[in-house]
């Protein structure tokens, strides 16, 4: 693993720490504040705060402006990208600004199709996929070159991050899609959110037995939910999510007023399993525009303080 970089969020890894990163969703105005303030609470009980990019193809402000807002105030970002909305020059020119702006992290995502968005008349770009993605910020970091051989005399010094989801079908061939986004270069993998852990487990037993949790971070994914609502909506509306019966019945079974508290105690409950799963790195907490809740639930799952690295 790459531990030039001058990420804190590498550091933190390579030292042998469980990480913590969570998220904040930036506004659908123009009101930094708000990116700000998520930001501001919950930068104490986290090591990276990943900005989201028009997530769900719905037109927000952008990531790297966010990032560079989070940068500014002494916060370790990690820059979201999907390739949906930008080709290939974009793309490169929004990784050297953001290295111009000391932002040391990347996660490559292909992004949500704009169908599913508020545009879903745009045009798509989808230039390059998520795989491909990695490859480009490997090759401009490490050769230093861009994609059409220019070669540049300053370098993005990125920890390469993607995303990867345990359990969308065929099951049988998500070790092999994360081993080929290792492959061409990713460091660290954050996960979907984890709801079956039965299901999960299966998954990172198979990560462990190709040895691939001994060439990438993983860090796993993990959403409190608010509610049997949001629970319903995940599991019948959400592709790719995989809410098993008995997180629905345990939230249904405790007052309506009390649901967010027992999804909070679920989330918890599931840091503190997979503290005890091989290859497990970290975590990644999406609290899905309920950012108050993260300190919280750090600080009850033993996380807090988090680690110093030089």
């Amino acid at each position: 693993m790459n531990t030039t970089t001058p990420s804190k969020l590498e550091r933190i890894l390579a030292a042998g720490h469980l990480a913590v990163t969570s998220e904040c969703g930036p506004p659908r105005g123009c009101n930094g504040n708000v990116v700000a303030e998520k930001a501001r609470s919950i930068g104490d009980y986290v090591d990276a705060i990943n900005v989201t990019d028009n997530q769900t193809a719905v037109v927000r402000m952008c990531s790297l402006a966010s990032c560079i807002r989070i940068k500014q105030m002494g916060l370790e970002p990690v820059l979201q990208m999907v390739t949906r909305d930008r080709n290939r020059i974009g793309i490169q020119s929004d990784i050297m600004g953001a290295a111009s702006f000391d932002i040391h992290n990347i996660l490559c995502l292909t992004g949500d199709h704009q169908s599913f968005g508020d545009h879903p008349e745009a045009a798509n770009v989808f230039d390059m996929d998520s795989t491909q993605l990695i490859q480009t910020v490997k090759l401009m970091r490490d050769e230093g070159r861009l994609l059409s051989g220019f070669e540049m005399k300053d370098c993005p010094k990125m920890f390469i991050g993607a995303a990867e989801n345990p359990f969308a079908d065929p099951f049988e061939i998500r070790v092999s899609r994360l081993a080929k986004k290792v492959a061409a270069g990713a460091q660290f993998i954050q996960t979907q959110c984890i709801y079956n852990m039965d299901k999960f487990k299966r998954w990172m037993q198979g990560v462990v037995d190709r040895g691939l949790h001994e060439k990438v971070y993983i860090l796993a994914g993990l959403t409190p939910m608010k509610g049997v609502g949001m629970a319903k909506y995940m599991k019948n509306r959400v592709p790719g999510m995989d809410v098993p019966d008995d997180i629905i019945k345990r939230l249904s079974g405790v007052p309506k007023e009390k649901q967010a508290e027992e999804g909070i105690n679920i989330c918890i409950e599931q840091i503190q399993e997979l503290k005890e799963v091989k290859g497990i790195n970290g975590f990644h907490i999406m609290a899905i525009e309920w950012e108050e809740k993260v300190p919280e639930i750090v600080e009850r799952a033993g996380l807090y303080p988090r680690p110093r690295v030089d």
